[in-house]
């Protein structure tokens, strides 16, 4: 058979062709055997913060909130903003949502971290690219923070009027929440919705989300010390991503990845960055499980 040119060059090819499926194969088997983050199925709640920069940094987070906001549309996701605080020439100082749908937490779970955007703002005359920065948090909802203890005496509950939309009827009544943990200073608030009843409660669950991720913060810092993608490590300072508008790309500093996407991914089309940060992860993963 390989004394046939023809026939030798066909089983050269299929030998590459099944070298490359039996690397796949063994590359898929490798990740089912990786422990599944029982969060992964998980509703998460959002949170974008504006730091340095000024009005120019209110205004990128609420492009980073839009740009979220749409992927999840376009997974058939549910958004429900629980606070907000707007910027005084757009964007948002502080907004957080609910985010609902299957799957949402496996997802965005990289997200979290510090957001840097290089570009001219729209207040700029003289046409100087400014430097802004905006803070990403992504929590997960999950049934066990019903476990979390908290002591009703460690509570401050205040009541206030809503500030933000919802109509005459939100803004005649008491109904936003304000609760504040006292031992730990974590201050949440929920204005959204008309009942009081649904604010509290919607308060009470991202609290105890709060109270969770603080303290598996605790828990995973030094095991993540190695790690490239730090998921739930508490670490919001860690600037993770750039958006540079003149060159129209996304650098993620995590993994040394550029994409010369950005108008796309600014519009909510962030599978190829989410797809290589979840493979990247699943490496590392790999090589940990490798190395114990």
């Amino acid at each position: 058979m390989l004394d046939d040119p023809e026939l030798r060059e066909m089983a050269s090819e299929d030998m590459q062709r099944l070298g490359q499926v039996l690397v796949d194969l063994d590359g898929g088997l490798q990740r089912l055997l990786l422990p599944k983050d029982p969060r992964d199925d998980a509703n998460l709640y959002l949170e974008v913060r504006a730091g340095a920069g000024g009005d120019e940094a209110a205004i990128f987070a609420g492009d980073l909130f839009r740009m979220y906001v749409r992927y999840a549309e376009s997974r058939r996701w549910q958004v429900e903003i629980l606070n907000e605080h707007a910027g005084e020439h757009g964007g948002y100082k502080e907004v957080i949502a609910r985010v609902e749908g299957h799957g949402a937490y496996s997802q965005l779970k990289f997200e979290s971290g510090a957001h840097c955007v290089k570009r001219v703002p729209s207040t700029e005359s003289q046409g100087r690219i400014h430097t802004s920065t905006a803070t990403v948090a992504v929590l997960p909802e999950l049934d066990e923070i019903d476990d979390i203890v908290i002591n009703p005496a460690d509570l401050k509950t205040d009541t206030f009027r809503a500030s933000g939309a919802g109509g005459q009827h939100v803004n005649k009544t008491d109904s936003a929440i304000r609760i504040t943990h006292l031992p730990t200073g974590t201050v949440v608030e929920c204005q959204e919705e008309r009942s009081q009843h649904k604010n509290r409660a919607r308060a009470m669950s991202l609290l105890k989300a709060r109270l969770l991720d603080a303290e598996r913060s605790k828990q995973s810092a030094a095991q993540a010390e190695s790690r490239r993608l730090q998921v739930g490590t508490g670490d919001r300072s860690q600037r993770i991503r750039t958006y540079r508008y003149k060159d129209n790309l996304v650098s993620d500093h995590r993994i040394g990845l550029n994409l010369y996407r950005l108008t796309e991914i600014m519009q909510g089309d962030l599978a190829e960055l989410v797809d290589t940060l979840t493979r990247e992860h699943q490496a590392d993963e790999l090589k940990s499980l490798g190395d114990g």
